[in-house]
């Protein structure tokens, strides 16, 4: 359907001073801090998980070396979706000049719908990753206290569920430190970065930046600053949908994915039969993760 006259009726009226409801500023790309981005030259993209090697064994004197096979222990798929949204003014609006008053309005506003549609669409991965539901490779959510391996399974979620604090932060970070491949093999992981709703952004600027520990009269120094263990400190999302649910980024890689097939795109084309202008804005990508150890959750309510 058209923007019609019947729908801009006071634009033309006399005495119209402001337009308004179309200028509200935006968050920023906050899904670019949670996920890496890769280009995608297909209509999905599948990364797979190899195993490696267990720990080498010793060899006897005069005995055969000991063989180890490696093998695929699951798949990632990523399926590209096409996000589009358009809009159109009728002829006669074109005409009695409400065309200039309000297309670079509307235009605007159709770039932040599909900027808005982007940062959903990111935090959702985080939103339903305590979900069985969304299963990733390994069919597990991407947040789960037995992600099978070869080796037996490793956690990436609090086993008991805590809110943001100092004893739970440190827990997480201890956690991260302890993961291991798909082997068994200790692996150097470290938390990089807190994703956080906006619930927690006053309790994450004590944690990561105050000389001493919080809410104590003792003389300690905080040790999460002091050894610098979460170098990126954190970054508020406001499309996050609970208010206690917090999230570390980690070093390990293939972990948080975005893939984009087609960057966005805006096209203004005219409709023959009805004179109408259309605009339209499209863009093609996918938000997931491959290696479950690419971030931590603690699923606190």
């Amino acid at each position: 359907m058209a923007i019609s006259r019947a729908q801009l009726v006071k634009e033309l009226e006399p005495g119209l001073n402001a337009l308004f409801g179309l200028e509200y500023k935006q968050y920023a790309n906050e899904w670019n801090e949670i996920f890496d981005t890769e280009s995608s030259d297909r209509a999905f993209e599948e990364e797979v998980m190899l195993s490696g090697f267990g720990n080498a064994s010793v060899k006897p004197e005069g005995q055969g070396i000991t063989f180890d096979d490696a093998q695929e222990t699951f798949t990632a798929r990523y399926t590209n979706e096409t996000i589009a949204l358009a809009f159109a003014i009728t002829e006669e609006a074109i005409e009695d000049n409400l065309y200039d008053r309000l297309a670079s309005r509307y235009t605007k506003a159709l770039a932040r719908s599909m900027a808005s549609t982007k940062n959903i669409k990111g935090a959702a991965v985080l939103n339903n990753g305590f979900t069985a539901a969304y299963a990733g490779g390994d069919g597990k959510a991407l947040f789960d206290t037995e992600h099978p391996t070869l080796a037996g399974s490793f956690s990436n979620e609090l086993t008991t569920p805590a809110e943001l604090n100092e004893t739970s932060l440190e827990e997480a970070l201890i956690n991260i430190a302890a993961f291991t491949d798909e082997r068994g093999l200790k692996i150097a992981a470290q938390g990089v970065k807190m994703i956080i709703p906006s619930a927690l952004q006053f309790t994450a600027e004590r944690l990561m930046k105050s000389e001493g520990r919080t809410g104590t009269a003792d003389n300690d120094i905080n040790a999460i600053k002091s050894m610098g263990m979460v170098p990126q400190g954190y970054a508020v999302n406001h499309y996050l949908t609970a208010a206690k649910k917090w999230f570390i980024k980690t070093d390990v890689p293939n972990g948080m994915k975005h893939f984009e097939r087609a960057p966005i795109t805006t096209k203004m084309e005219g409709d023959f039969d009805t004179g109408n202008v259309r605009y339209k804005a499209r863009e093609r990508y996918v938000f997931g993760f491959s290696d479950p150890r690419g971030a931590f959750g603690s699923n606190a309510t």
